[in-house]
């Protein structure tokens, strides 16, 4: 069938299941107006230079909307103080109470009703109005220089360039987790994170698709992808991403324990991309490679920043064994493979419509679809005993 067809009709459904860009732009006023807070000279950690950012979904421009139109959207954010407080000076517990006090001087200055929830990692604030969210802040401060050096060297052992390597493992952070054996101690041993470093990573596999990332600077006049807030790329590799984390929701929306984890499936599909300028070729190409991104020994799926961890520790471990976690991502990326060429090799758009609303949970409207999506009218056979009309069946995904 035509390929432009098949990515009509990817791009319909996504159109139902991302969030607006007035979302997008509402997460980041607040996440800004609550690093304005945290920078006021009365606040406890001004003196530290603080610095709050995205990151996750919202950070990579991935978010979908909740299967629950009425549950909140999560917003994870980082609070990295850069400056005069360190392992040495500070232990986990008095990093996450100190960040922990402006965000609950934050709740009652924005009159938020609902009370500041300590997490494992972070302080949750919980915004109830016309576009609700989770607000996650995670307390942090920069990895140590001897750190990040081996962070780098491993990049670069993994294939990363050595300027990549260098910059990312300079965006690492040493975070809080009160189920850390040291969180109550001083002590150099502290988890580590890096999602800024990671959303660059993601960002140079979303640069692959050149001539569309040129369009998208034009339509918006501005001379650099970076002058470009990430969420409004609208990269193939990032609607893929959408699309399959959607389908993943409706797969184990009765089982979500065991459902395959966002990181490994942004990361394996970010591996998989090769620069596809449509929808509809990035997602094929995407579906039959992913799967060939998982390690047969440790590190299953690696962390391209930090080679060393795997986002898929827990597969092997026994609770991991025992939700079948490994198994059902395997399971789900196949049956993702045959959904994907059954409603992408179709023209029928009854059969569309009803695949998009029970494979994704998206409400194509039906009048006007088949212009939309740019179907003419189908060719036909007339049999001249019966007049019975026949349509030609849709070719299948080539593999």
């Amino acid at each position: 069938m035509d390929r432009s067809i098949r990515n009509n009709i990817f791009e319909e459904i996504i159109k139902t299941i991302e969030i607006p860009d007035s979302a997008y732009e509402t997460a980041e006023k607040r996440y800004k107006d609550l690093g304005v807070s945290f920078s006021r000279p009365e606040s406890n950690c001004s003196r530290f230079d603080p610095h709050i950012y995205a990151q996750g979904s919202f950070r990579l421009g991935t978010v979908v909307r909740p299967l629950d139109e009425d549950a909140p959207f999560d917003l994870d954010l980082a609070c990295n103080l850069r400056k005069g407080l360190t392992k040495r000076t500070h232990t986990q517990e008095q990093l996450a109470n100190l960040v922990g006090l402006d965000v609950e001087a934050f709740r009652v200055a924005r009159k938020i009703d609902k009370p500041t929830a300590k997490q494992h990692r972070c302080w949750r604030l919980i915004y109830a109005d016309a576009l609700s969210f989770h607000m996650d802040v995670v307390p942090c401060i920069p990895e140590e220089t001897e750190r990040r050096g081996r962070l780098k060297e491993a990049m670069v052992k993994r294939g990363s360039l050595e300027s990549f390597a260098e910059a990312s493992a300079n965006l690492t952070v040493s975070i809080t987790d009160d189920r850390n054996p040291n969180y109550r101690s001083l002590s150099n041993i502290w988890n580590i994170s890096n999602p800024e470093g990671y959303a660059r990573w993601f960002e140079s596999r979303m640069m692959l698709a050149t001539t569309l990332l040129e369009k998208r600077l034009r339509e918006a006049k501005v001379a650099r992808v970076d002058q470009l807030p990430t969420f409004r790329w609208k990269s193939p590799l990032q609607r893929c991403v959408q699309i399959l984390k959607r389908h993943r929701d409706i797969r184990f929306k009765d089982n979500q324990d065991s459902k395959p984890i966002s990181i490994i499936i942004s990361t394996l599909a970010a591996r998989a991309y090769n620069g596809e300028s449509d929808t509809g070729e990035a997602l094929e190409r995407i579906v039959y490679n992913m799967g060939a991104g998982i390690n047969s020994s440790v590190p299953r799926v690696p962390n391209p920043v930090d080679p060393d961890e795997d986002f898929a520790d827990k597969w092997p471990k026994a609770e991991g064994q025992q939700k079948q976690l490994e198994k059902n991502f395997r399971l789900w990326l196949e049956q993702a493979k045959a959904d994907f060429e059954n409603i992408g090799s179709s023209t029928d758009t009854g059969f569309i419509t009803e695949q998009a609303m029970h494979k994704f949970g998206s409400r194509l409207e039906s009048h006007g679809l088949r212009d939309k999506l740019g179907i003419t009218a189908p060719f036909v056979a007339v049999s001249p005993k019966s007049h019975r009309i026949v349509e030609t069946p849709a070719k299948p995904w080539q593999k």
